[in-house]
């Protein structure tokens, strides 16, 4: 049965057995094809309460928009999967939009937007055992540091458990580190070579053994920087995405020059592009690769 983004609250209501079911017969993939390049589609900024883009406001509040969106991105050739919660990763399958790509199951997104405990940033969404239990490829985990917030090292150390995790169930994990700080009541990350090296450096050592682990990584202003930062690891690399604006191609550009960096996980710049063209807009990222 042909299912559309009109229909899923009704199955959902009727028929909520069809999302794991849909997640049994998913024809899976491998992480890295032919090429040895990733590009993923990022998709789980509402989880955590982040729903603006740029000035226009709430705009990834509207669920059957940005399905849409993600539904059009995922048939663009060259983009090899999603990084979304466990919701959309839900309204995915039903469509039928996950079928030979990578799925990416975003873990904690505890951390809310703006909230008072924005950095005790707890997992709340799929563990380990639940990613593997469903079939999905990978997992991702946002690990923000503060060294002036005590609820850093609870975040710290949960993710060294689920790098552990993980690695049992030989299931990628992708870490995005950063190291911040508050000012003014919100929460800035540091984005100099030297915070982002001691960011990777540290999210190297989690966990037993990082065999499993991957880090997203944000382009610095100078990409000599990043090119500085990035021999703080031997770890597989991805370039993370940003906001929207033009700009950014032009640091991805440089960034998939680089030694260990083997792709792109990029969601609002490709999703909701200045003039709304979807389609060029994941087009450009993927000549890029």
């Amino acid at each position: 049965m042909s299912i559309t983004i009109a229909d899923l609250t009704t199955v959902r209501s009727r028929h909520p057995e069809a999302i794991a079911e849909a997640a049994a017969r998913r024809p899976r993939r491998p992480l890295l094809g032919d090429s040895g390049r990733l590009l993923i589609i990022a998709a789980d900024h509402p989880a955590r309460g982040a729903l603006e883009v740029g000035g226009r406001g709430p705009v990834m509040a509207d669920r059957a928009d940005l399905l849409e969106r993600l539904c059009l991105a995922l048939t663009r050739p060259g983009v090899d999967g999603v990084l979304a919660g466990a919701d959309i990763l839900d309204d995915l399958l039903l469509l039928g939009a996950l079928d030979h790509k990578v799925v990416m199951g975003s873990m904690n997104r505890g951390g809310l937007l703006g909230a008072s405990f924005e950095l005790d940033d707890r997992f709340t969404g799929p563990g380990a055992e639940d990613l593997a239990r469903r079939g999905f490829d990978a997992g991702k985990l946002l690990l923000r540091l503060d060294y002036q917030d005590a609820g850093s090292l609870r975040t710290l150390e949960s993710a060294a458990r689920t790098v552990d995790a993980m690695a049992a169930r030989r299931l990628p994990l992708f870490i995005e580190p950063f190291l911040c700080r508050g000012s003014g009541g919100r929460l800035r990350t540091d984005l100099s070579g030297r915070a982002v090296a001691t960011s990777l450096a540290i999210a190297s050592g989690l966990g037993a053994s990082s065999a499993y682990t991957w880090l997203k990584v944000p382009v610095t202003e100078d990409p000599a920087d990043l090119e500085r930062a990035l021999r703080a690891t031997t770890l597989p690399v991805v370039l993370l995405g940003g906001d929207e604006g033009t700009d950014v191609y032009e640091g991805w550009r440089m960034g998939l020059r680089l030694p260990g960096v083997r792709g792109l996980v990029a969601g609002r710049a490709l999703l909701y592009p200045a003039d709304g063209d979807v389609v060029g807009a994941v087009d450009r990222a993927v000549a890029l690769l």
